[in-house]
C-alpha cells in the first residue's frame, strides 16, 4: 500500500493538471471556432498556445520525479470544461454565447491558479526546486491569461448597458483558419 503522504498528493494533482491541460488543447480550438468575437477567440488561441508551454512543463515535472507524465481523469475537471462545450451546444444562436464561453474559460483558468500555486508552495516543501521553477512558471501565465479574460469581460460588458449585456448583438461570423484551408 502506498504512504498517502504530501509527496503523495502533490503526484495525485499532477496528474489532475496533466489532464486538465490536455483536455484544455481540445477543448480551446473548439471554443475559438465557436465564438462570435474575433477578440475572444483570439483570447482563446492565445490559451492554448500558453496551454501547449503549461503540458510541456508539466512533463519536465514528472521527469524531475522520474515518472512517466499521465494524467488521472477527474469528473470535476470534466464539468468545469464541459460548461464550455454546453455552451457551444446550447448557446450557438444565442447573443449570450460568447458571454457563457468567456466565464467557462475564466472559470478553467481560475481553477488553474489555484492548483498551480498549490503544487508551487508543496514543490518547495519538498525540495523539488527545479519543479518550483516550471509551476512558476506556468502559474505566471494562468495569472496573465485571466487578466487578459478579465480585461476582456470588461471591455465587453463596457460596450453594453447594464439591460442588453446578455443580449449584445453578435458580431458577422468572421472564417476562421480552419474553415478556410
Amino acid at each position: 500500500m502506498r504512504v498517502r503522504n504530501l509527496e503523495y498528493l502533490f503526484n495525485e494533482i499532477l496528474k489532475d493538471l496533466y489532464y486538465l491541460e490536455n483536455r484544455l488543447l481540445r477543448t480551446l480550438t473548439k471554443m475559438a471556432d465557436a465564438t462570435n468575437s474575433i477578440e475572444l477567440a483570439a483570447v482563446f488561441e492565445k490559451s492554448r498556445a500558453r496551454v501547449e508551454g503549461h503540458v510541456q512543463r508539466l512533463e519536465k515535472v514528472f521527469a524531475i520525479l522520474g515518472q512517466r507524465p499521465r494524467g488521472r481523469t477527474w469528473p470535476m475537471i470534466d464539468g468545469i470544461i464541459d460548461e464550455g462545450l454546453d455552451f457551444v451546444e446550447h448557446y450557438k444562436s444565442s447573443p449570450a454565447l460568447d458571454a457563457g464561453l468567456l466565464a467557462s474559460a475564466q472559470a478553467v483558468v481560475q481553477y488553474e491558479i489555484t492548483r498551480y500555486t498549490t503544487l508551487k508552495r508543496w514543490a518547495a516543501m519538498l525540495g523539488l526546486h527545479d519543479a518550483v521553477r516550471l509551476l512558476d512558471e506556468t502559474l505566471l501565465e494562468a495569472t496573465q491569461s485571466n487578466q487578459d479574460m478579465n480585461a476582456l469581460a470588461d471591455r465587453m460588458t463596457n460596450a453594453k448597458t447594464p439591460a442588453t449585456i446578455l443580449t449584445f448583438e453578435a458580431v458577422p461570423h468572421v472564417p476562421r483558419l480552419s474553415e478556410v484551408a
